[in-house]
């Protein structure tokens, strides 16, 4: 992360006792029974005026409490270059004593000097931990740098607290977090998103902190100091607070062309938008020095809109953020630490893609000419958003010396992943190559269970069919016994079964493969995890769904959604179901109950629905309904017309009473006009909720419907939506390939 600033006075630090800490008591003893009480001795490695206004603020408090701590700091990066400022003379300045410096950056500011160096810092950085032989060496963020820390304190067996991981931006910073996030031993993270990410890459839970972004402890306390002295001072003496803009623009290394034809578009709108700006020159990274160039050809320096500066102190910094018109460009501060503030933000290009952002964030992901960004501006300047706290409460720093305070020297130094268990790992070998990559699909139905071998392109290789048991343990072992049957059988087929997917009715988590509630056609099916006993059994990953979702996972993956960003599925069946792509992603809800569109309400005064409401969807379309009112119609012997028969030994069905309608009965033509109706006014709702390229009708009643939801579109949906698509899904097996998908998808490297 980017930052061109710097802080510059102590903090004072409440020191809230968090939940967090209650399960670390054997930590607390340990802390209490320290050998001698010997201290801590934490080495801060700072590289840049971006990492020390994160590390400033924990240096404080490791200074301030002197008899569990010995504080060394080195100083390295482009705090030691005059034309990023010398900000070195800052950290003395903030009374800090400087152990080493050392001189790591071979200019150039392109790609090769970013690798020599980190190469340089590898050669100069032992001799300096010899020498010092810290206990914990605190790295920060992102920066090559900060690789080139972790890289030789992680040989040199110095345990590694990393600030800021699990956090996803853009550009070759995600990597090298990542990369530092494996070297480090303990973590401190600022979002609940990023200790997830963190536990996602297995990571050991007892060893991260969400404590939330150091700097906060300064910004949620620093907006009501003076300020108007700030802005004179950097602006000039006629500048209003709001009335003005900050841009901090850096290169993004994985494409530094693209960035520098963005940074000279957004120089030409702020020259156009005419309003006095404060630009900061962009970091050492390469590409910096043509950004620079560009400034100068446009005359930035000279421009009497402009103060183009290489550095400003934190303190001052941070009141020029918070009265700013607006912040631009690309750096984490404007995503991150101006939320703080609530100042309008305009994000440009891929440098911060992933970070998660406050609702003041306006984001220009590309521009072919400076109009858009112009646009942005004319959006955002001026306004006043809602201040955010999604990177801190203003409490880290007390977190984090607790944390350390926390660590026992005497466990091993060597550290654990906590990966999932993964059961007989076989080598790969040349059979396993030729194998046909395979899942074990299986769809738990009202009446039926299948189990099916389905190909990576969608093939049904084998399937097999039981009807499905009462009760739960005949089903649990019905289902256990046919996929240790498919997966025997895979093996002659030469198929190499990746896992098992499970579509099944009801409403399902599945992060952890658990039916929560099932719907009244499954029973015995409440709280059942599925997961367990198949992995225990299969030795194979387990993944479970909803038959809707599924259903729009097959249409994703093998169907007419394969490529689209959002589009909704309706299954028509026996019950009504469906799921939701949005951004390519399947939508679950909160509490995994997104996608019931069989229970929209389309009536308030018609039928019973199972749901134990009335007037759904599902009461008048689904092949329940359909076959309630063919039992009516049969009961009032209105159903048979000339060249139909039912059976004695036959349960009469919605097929009959689709077969009377295409025989011309009037009134079995009615109730299937009626529950068209029904589905188009469900799709007319959806239209209008979630506004998808393209909605999909599935199962077998989709076919009879498609017309009547067509001719409701065209009567009830408003003029915007009314060209989106509604088709018939041509897919014969969607529930079981949306099973499979399920696996294909994640086994293949494929985001689910």
């Amino acid at each position: 992360m980017e930052i061109n600033v710097y802080p510059h006075h102590a903090l004072g630090f409440p020191g809230p006792h968090e939940l967090y800490f209650q399960n670390l008591s054997k930590r607390k003893q340990i802390m209490e029974k320290k050998e001698n009480n010997r201290k801590l001795r934490v080495c801060v490695a700072t590289c840049n005026r971006a990492d020390y206004s994160k590390l400033a603020p924990i240096m404080f408090g490791i200074k301030m409490e002197p008899e569990f701590f010995e504080l060394d700091v080195v100083v390295l990066g482009s705090h030691l270059i005059d034309d990023y400022g010398n900000t070195y003379r800052m950290i003395e300045q903030d009374d800090f004593d400087i152990n080493t410096r050392l001189h790591t950056i071979v200019r150039g500011e392109d790609e090769a000097a970013m690798v020599e160096s980190v190469g340089l810092a590898l050669v100069k950085l032992p001799d300096v931990l010899n020498r010092l032989k810290p206990d914990i060496m605190i790295v920060h963020g992102d920066r090559f740098d900060a690789l080139a820390l972790a890289t030789s304190a992680a040989l040199m067996n110095i345990r590694i607290l990393h600030i800021e991981g699990g956090e996803v931006s853009g550009t070759i910073d995600d990597s090298i977090r990542h990369a530092i996030t494996k070297l480090a031993h303990y973590h401190v993270c600022c979002t609940r998103s990023a200790e997830q990410h963190l536990i996602s890459m297995c990571e050991d839970h007892d060893r991260i902190l969400l404590a939330g972004c150091p700097s906060y402890d300064k910004l949620l306390s620093a907006k009501n100091k003076d300020y108007m002295s700030i802005i004179r001072m950097w602006l000039g003496d006629d500048v209003k607070p709001k009335d003005y803009i900050v841009a901090l623009q850096h290169p993004v290394t994985t494409d530094i062309k693209h960035s520098i034809k963005m940074f000279e578009l957004t120089l030409d709108a702020l020259i156009s938008f005419n309003k006095r700006t404060l630009v900061l020159f962009p970091n050492i990274d390469a590409g910096s020095k043509e950004m620079v160039r560009v400034m100068r050809k446009k005359g930035i320096e000279h421009h009497p809109n402009f103060r183009a500066v290489k550095h400003v102190p934190f303190d001052q910094f941070i009141q020029l953020v918070a009265h700013a018109g607006c912040m631009i460009g690309n750096s984490s501060c404007g995503v991150r630490e101006v939320g703080a503030f609530g100042t309008p933000v305009i994000n440009l290009g891929t440098r911060q893609i992933g970070r998660e952002t406050g609702e003041n964030v306006l984001h220009v992901r590309d521009a072919d000419t400076q109009d858009k960004i112009l646009q942005a501006l004319h959006l955002q300047f001026g306004k006043q958003y809602p201040c955010s706290k999604i990177y801190g409460d203003g409490n880290a720093v007390p977190r984090i010396l607790k944390f350390l305070k926390s660590i026992d020297l005497q466990e091993p130094l060597q550290k654990k992943f906590c990966f999932p268990p993964v059961k007989d790992n076989i080598s790969q070998d040349i059979d396993h190559i030729l194998e046909t990559l395979s899942a074990l699909a299986v769809d738990l139905g009202g009446t039926n269970l299948r189990v099916a071998i389905v190909s990576m392109k969608g093939e049904i290789v084998k399937k097999y069919t039981q009807f499905n048991p009462k009760t739960y343990e005949e089903r649990i072992n019905l289902i256990l016994q046919m996929c240790v049957e498919a997966a025997a059988e895979a093996v002659k087929l030469n198929c190499r079964i990746l896992g098992v997917g499970i579509s099944t009715g009801g409403r399902v988590n599945p992060r952890e493969g658990i039916v929560l509630h099932s719907t009244k056609l499954i029973q015995e099916w409440n709280s059942v995890d599925l997961r367990s006993p198949l992995s225990d059994t299969l030795h194979l990953p387990v993944w479970v769904d909803n038959d809707g979702n599924c259903a729009a996972l097959a249409e994703r993956k093998f169907g007419q959604g394969k490529g689209l960003e959002n589009f909704v599925t309706l299954i028509t069946g026996t019950g009504i179901g469906g799921g939701i792509v949005h951004q390519h992603e399947l939508i679950h809800g909160s509490s995994f109950c997104a996608a019931e569109l069989g229970h929209i309400v389309v009536s308030l005064d018609g039928p019973d629905c199972s749901c134990g409401s009335h007037g759904c969807i599902e009461a008048y379309a689904s092949g329940m309904a359909l076959q309630r009112e063919a039992k009516k119609l049969h009961d009032e012997d209105q159903l048979l017309v000339e060249g139909m028969s039912v059976p004695k030994d036959e349960a009469v069905g919605a097929l009959h009473l689709i077969q009377a309608a295409k025989l011309g009965n009037a009134k079995a033509q009615s109730i299937l006009r009626t529950a068209g109706t029904a589905l188009g006014l469900g799709v007319v709702n959806i239209l209008h909720t979630m506004n998808p390229s393209l909605v999909i009708l599935s199962g077998v009643l989709a076919s009879h419907y498609i017309h009547t939801v067509k001719d409701v579109i065209r009567q009830q949906a408003l003029s915007s939506v009314q060209d989106v698509d509604v088709v018939v899904s041509d897919l014969v097996e969607p529930a079981l390939l949306g099973a499979a998908s399920m696996v294909l998808d994640y086994t293949t490297r494929r985001i689910y």
